[in-house]
């Protein structure tokens, strides 16, 4: 089976299903950036491309509004 992400966007995904688990709502942009290290266009363009390719959606205009489309078993471990 040939995954639908890359290993980059794996790790996005696998903190976003982490993230949500222990906190009770998805993280904010800024909490990823902060987390990988990257600038906030990075970060923004990597939740545009998530969304483009079906793996999450959000709501437009909503904050924290990140909701994951794939089940916990297709992830992979967060590292």
């Amino acid at each position: 089976m040939t995954k639908a992400y890359t290993d980059k966007q794996g790790q996005y995904l696998a903190f976003i299903y982490y993230y949500s688990k222990i906190h009770g709502r998805p993280p904010a942009e800024a909490e990823m950036q902060q987390y990988f290290r990257v600038s906030p266009p990075t970060v923004h363009q990597m939740i545009l491309s998530l969304e483009a390719r079906g793996l999450i959606e959000r709501t437009p205009g909503q904050a924290r509004s990140i909701h994951l489309l794939i089940p916990r078993g297709e992830l992979p471990d967060l590292v």
